[in-house]
């Protein structure tokens, strides 16, 4: 087991910044496995050049082989020694949204990286993240990172730098450790079809709607993430993922008939003996008696669920909740990554009432 350091660096300004990261930069350089807070989730990263450094990224997450990584650079004249010459839409995304959370699948160049980062694909998910302590410690390690959520493989991802510890405590170098994140689901991912029409392989804080009015041109394929996929271009389209340790059913349906269905169905779990929690929205939250409650907050600020969301299913394992369900939610902006999110963190388990 590898001892986890922790450096904190809420407190640090920017000017001091960078320096207070050296260490954990070198490591990074030489190898090392660190997290580190994103504007997403915290990262676990690792050089993308070196497969033995990539190697630790799957031992420590225990995440299949053929699920491909995102790499995170700190600026976009790094792009010409990762990938081949891309379109001028992605030049549009990038010109938008970076620093931000969307990736760009780009043709990837012909020994750039480790290929435990594509997955033998021929291509690459590339973002910059706008976070303060992961672009310095990018520009400070001075490498492309190739870098998944920092938690087990299937676990809700990491949105604090004690959730990263819960998961891998001794499975990695470091942690960068700057507070919470701020968006709280991972980057959206897309990739290009056609000269103007892009393609959403995995939603997330860049929404459809956002895309559309940046570029109003320009079309959008949201294609269904299903399971079948023998190699998936993106994370999350494939395995399991976000799962608490309990049971979750995702409940659709009229509000009343929601809280009619989950009502019962946790009533009937208690009686059996077992430890109940329900994730509902503010407007409910009062109607129902679960073991563990969790406000999800207005479902008219869908931002705010996307933000609680992986650490509120935390907080049901903590409180070691065996049974739980989940209001649904309309999928229009960040609801459809909400959604996206909830329907893997249930297993598929959605029951429409």
């Amino acid at each position: 087991m590898t001892t986890t350091k922790i450096w904190k660096v809420r407190e640090a300004g920017e000017s001091r910044l960078r320096g207070e990261l050296k260490e954990a930069a070198a490591l990074l350089a030489e190898g090392g496995l660190i997290a580190f807070p994103t504007e997403t989730v915290y990262g676990l990263g690792a050089d993308a050049r070196s497969s033995a450094a990539v190697e630790r990224i799957f031992a420590a997450k225990g995440r299949p082989s053929d699920n491909p990584l995102i790499v995170h650079i700190s600026d976009r004249d790094q792009l010409d020694g990762l990938v081949l010459p891309y379109p001028e839409l992605a030049g549009e995304l990038m010109d938008r949204f970076w620093p931000g959370p969307l990736t760009i699948v780009l043709p990837a160049r012909e020994g750039a990286l480790s290929p435990l980062v594509t997955a033998g694909l021929p291509t690459v998910g590339i973002r910059i993240p706008d976070h303060r302590a992961a672009l310095a410690l990018l520009r400070e390690a001075g490498c492309p990172v190739a870098a998944p959520s920092a938690n087990r493989s299937g676990r809700p991802s990491p949105t604090l730098a004690d959730h990263v510890l819960d998961d891998l405590d001794g499975r990695l170098d470091g942690i960068v450790d700057d507070g919470a994140t701020g968006v709280g689901l991972e980057s959206t991912v897309v990739e290009l079809a056609g000269e103007r029409t892009i393609r959403i392989l995995r939603p997330g804080g860049i929404t459809a709607e956002a895309l559309l009015q940046a570029l109003p041109g320009a079309f959008i394929d949201s294609e269904p993430t299903g399971e079948s996929e023998s190699a998936p271009r993106s994370p999350g389209m494939k395995y399991a993922h976000y799962a608490p340790k309990g049971e979750l059913e995702l409940v659709l349906g009229r509000p009343e008939e929601v809280t009619e269905y989950i009502r019962s169905r946790q009533e009937a779990a208690r009686s059996r003996g077992e430890k109940t929690g329900v994730l509902a929205f503010e407007e409910r939250l009062a109607a129902y008696e679960a073991d563990q409650l969790r406000s999800l907050g207005s479902e008219d600020e869908l931002e705010g669920a996307a933000h609680v969301l992986y650490a509120a299913l935390r907080e049901m394992d903590a409180a070691g909740v065996q049974r739980l369900w989940a209001e649904g939610c309309g999928e229009g902006g960040i609801g459809a990554a909400l959604m996206n999110r909830l329907v893997k963190a249930a297993g598929n388990r959605v029951v429409r009432v």
